[in-house]
């Protein structure tokens, strides 16, 4: 069983930055895989960044590219996502997604076996 707890978003003027924090408790070899996700109501549920916890290998929606960045701190079972030069379009729930097998290569939501609860972002002018 994996917990994942996420915090760190709020509101912010366009141009503005925020990072956001997802923690893994629990069964945390099963967090090999790490995804941040997002949506809007009404939209599905995409894919924003993540990484292979194992060697640090990350990817990026190409929305995303250059303004956002994943890191992690591999001892403390803690990811990142560092949002820089935010836009009005980036405003969503934000959610820190985990799982065991697949090959974290920016995977569909219904390949992650666990979720944090989200966390909002809200940018404006």
């Amino acid at each position: 069983q994996v917990r994942l707890e996420e915090f760190g978003g709020g509101s912010v003027q366009a141009g503005g930055s925020l990072r956001l924090t997802c923690i893994a408790s629990g069964t945390t070899y099963s967090t090999k895989c790490v995804g941040w996700f997002r949506q809007v109501p009404g939209k599905d549920r995409e894919g924003v960044a993540g990484i292979y916890t194992g060697n640090g290998r990350t990817y990026y929606a190409d929305a995303v590219k250059g303004r956002f960045a994943v890191s992690q701190d591999f001892a403390k079972n803690t990811v990142y996502l560092r949002m820089n030069s935010l836009k009005e379009e980036d405003t969503a729930m934000y959610y820190c997604a985990a799982d065991p097998w697949n090959t974290c290569s920016n995977p569909p939501p219904n390949m992650m076996a666990y979720w944090g609860q989200g966390t909002q972002v809200t940018v404006s002018s």
